[in-house]
């Protein structure tokens, strides 16, 4: 019997030979440039740009005046301990209770004796404190630290006013039975109630001087419900009208500034308050100029204050408003007005610059990008690719005339990034603060609202590309 033949089970696999086509490597260029593009793109610095709107800057300046108002003191005729039954602030008329005198101090016995009758501070108490310490707090700052003081005693006059206000309404019965050696005092004439007594109620507008601002010396004197005092001392004053006045002082360029103004709007600082005033400059005693600004509102808010601080708003310039970090400088060439030419069937404006050649001398017209114009010049870019370079000769146009180009001047601009590239924008600045320019909207050379433009100038060149 034959033998079968054995079977070879070894396979060999085929190497199948790269085929490398055209195909395949312009797909691995550009698969490189894609990773390389990604990779740069993450690696670069962003450029912040900033887009144009139209706005308005504000100047405002700072100042400090002193408070004059009609202001009556009143004294008491009895020695004794004192309490109040209106609350600083507070409008009173005529015969109205505004204080008591207690010759023996026993009154306070009496509120001992009845501690039912001195209930606690009321909500309304306690929400005026909250808003004189929060106006405080808003307002400080260490250049005036003693107005803490003057805050502390205001506090603990009012709290004591409160307590000894809350009470005494419930003790008109017990107090008739000690009628001898308690006496009532009642407002001679309507007003509004102040327990800040510093020496200023008498003083009059032609007082005035640099000295008047001084505060080293100036203190108020307030006196605290439950105080022992002489007879003939200041317990109170009423401010008889609602019109006031605030005097401060002014240098000569503020003189200049506020010459002709009859109104000003003033932002009061200490409780963040704006209010138009009338505006005037007066002469003081000492020959120095002042302001004075008169109201006729809002004299409580400020019935403890002597002096005030606050702001002007001196003047308010519409335009465009850009960042003072987005400008910068560029230097270009002046060329005269007269040499510009249009170019042939083109509408784009250049000059005709002076060429040579063996033939001799011609005339070439080479456009320009026009950066700004005035009525004798044109602003022409002077950079390294700029078709007209320093020591150029152009021609004015039907004429013989030469200008030989080399005067140069400097624009404050921006650089526009709307194209992708950076491209340096002239602007007319109109005001400015710390942190924007106002600049002149409209401009044949300049920007227009919703404009890019980068945000920081020193991060780019112009014609740099520009990742957003």
């Amino acid at each position: 019997m034959a033998k079968k033949k054995k079977k070879n089970n070894k396979i060999v696999r085929y190497r199948h030979p790269l085929n490398i086509n055209v195909g395949m490597i312009i797909f691995a260029i550009i698969f490189v440039y894609m990773a390389f593009s990604v990779y740069t793109y993450m690696k670069k610095d962003k450029v912040q740009f900033y887009e144009v709107a139209e706005g308005n800057i504000v100047n405002d300046t700072q100042h400090t005046g002193l408070i004059l108002r009609e202001e009556s003191v009143q004294n008491t005729d009895t020695a004794g301990y004192i309490n109040y039954y209106v609350r600083e602030g507070k409008r009173a008329a005529i015969g109205t209770r505004i204080f008591s005198i207690d010759e023996t101090g026993s009154i306070a016995d009496l509120m001992e004796e009845n501690p039912d009758a001195a209930p606690a501070l009321t909500d309304e108490n306690l929400s005026e404190i909250k808003r004189q310490l929060s106006s405080f707090a808003m307002s400080y700052a260490d250049q005036r630290f003693g107005e803490v003081y003057d805050l502390q005693y205001t506090l603990e006059a009012a709290v004591l006013e409160y307590a000894n206000f809350n009470a005494l309404g419930n003790l008109d019965a017990l107090l008739e039975q000690n009628s001898g050696t308690f006496r009532q005092y009642k407002a001679p004439v309507s007003g509004v109630v102040s327990y800040s007594i510093d020496g200023y109620e008498d003083f009059d507008l032609a007082q005035i001087s640099e000295s008047s601002f001084v505060r080293a010396d100036y203190s108020k004197a307030i006196t605290k419900a439950g105080q022992l005092i002489e007879q003939s001392a200041p317990v109170y004053k009423l401010v008889t009208s609602d019109n006031w006045s605030v005097v401060f002082p002014l240098t000569e360029e503020e003189v200049s500034l506020y010459t002709g103004k009859q109104t000003m709007h003033v932002t009061f600082t200490s409780n963040d308050l704006e209010a138009d005033g009338a505006f005037s400059i007066v002469t003081g005693s000492d020959g120095k100029p002042f302001g004075k600004l008169d109201f006729s509102h809002y004299m409580v808010q400020f019935v403890t204050e002597r002096f005030v601080s606050f702001e002007l708003e001196t003047e308010e310039v519409d335009g465009l408003k850009i960042p003072v970090t987005a400008v910068t400088t560029k230097d270009f060439y002046l060329i005269p007005a007269e040499y510009m030419v249009q170019g042939g069937d083109s509408s784009a404006a250049g000059f005709i610059k002076e060429v040579y050649s063996e033939n001799g001398t011609s005339g070439e017209f080479v456009p320009a990008t026009i950066y700004y114009s005035t009525e004798d010049s044109y602003y022409i870019d002077m950079s390294e690719n700029s078709p007209l370079k320093a020591g150029d000769y152009v021609v004015k146009p039907d004429s013989q005339d030469r200008y030989q180009i080399g005067a140069s001047a400097s624009l404050q601009g921006v650089y526009n990034i709307n194209k992708g590239y950076a491209v340096f924008k002239q602007i007319e600045i109109l005001k400015s603060n710390d942190e924007y320019y106002t600049v002149r909207k409209g401009t044949s050379y300049g920007l227009s609202v919703y404009d890019h433009i980068v945000l920081d100038a020193g991060t780019v060149y112009e014609g740099e590309l520009i990742y957003q």
